[in-house]
């Protein structure tokens, strides 16, 4: 599997959704990673005032280099999964970045001087049985995309957070990695075609 850090030094990522969609537990996982992997890491989680359904974002910088600010001004992936938060944060995508999109709940400009994909993930956690997973979808999505980290490391990590009374979460959010690390695996073979 080929590093995306032996390309690039600094991956910048703001991930962003309505509360109660798991930007936090996404942002903590690839941080998580990231810190087994060796990297330095910064993040910055940030909530609207409501509990649920306020907008959540996430600023994660990830870097083989020291890191001076958790604050993102210009993004290198955004992970979005609503409109109000596409709306919000899109300006903040560098260009030539990669932008993911829960297409399940976003409709979105025509218009991006960015890598695109439109990810059906709240669609695909419903097929799986529980919508709280398409975070997950994300996840994998991104993980086969940039090949920032192996799957197995995601899973080791996920698995240590889902111990206890959350283990029975864990085969659920397995499969939703591995169907958002198969959608991306299915665009590019039928890209080739």
């Amino acid at each position: 599997m080929s590093n995306y850090f032996s390309t690039q030094m600094t991956e910048r990522i703001v991930l962003a959704g309505f509360g109660g969609q798991g930007m936090m537990l996404l942002g903590k996982l690839l941080a998580q990673a990231a810190m087994t992997d060796g990297k330095k890491v910064t993040y910055f989680p940030s909530y609207g005032t409501e509990v649920r359904g306020g907008t959540a974002v996430y600023h994660l910088v990830i870097s083989n280099d020291e890191i001076f600010s958790p604050i993102i001004e210009e993004a290198d992936t955004l992970i979005i999964m609503n409109q109000p938060s596409y709306q919000k944060f899109k300006g903040m995508l560098k260009s030539k970045g990669l932008l993911l999109l829960n297409a399940s709940m976003i409709k979105a400009d025509s218009h991006h001087d960015a890598t695109v994909f439109n990810i059906p993930a709240t669609e695909i956690a419903s097929k799986l049985g529980n919508v709280l997973v398409s975070n997950i979808v994300m996840l994998g999505a991104y993980l086969e995309i940039k090949k920032l980290f192996s799957p197995s490391l995601i899973l080791e990590q996920l698995q240590e957070m889902l111990k206890g009374k959350k283990g029975d979460l864990f085969t659920i959010n397995k499969q939703a990695l591995e169907r958002g690390l198969h959608l991306i695996e299915s665009i590019r073979q039928s890209s080739v075609r």
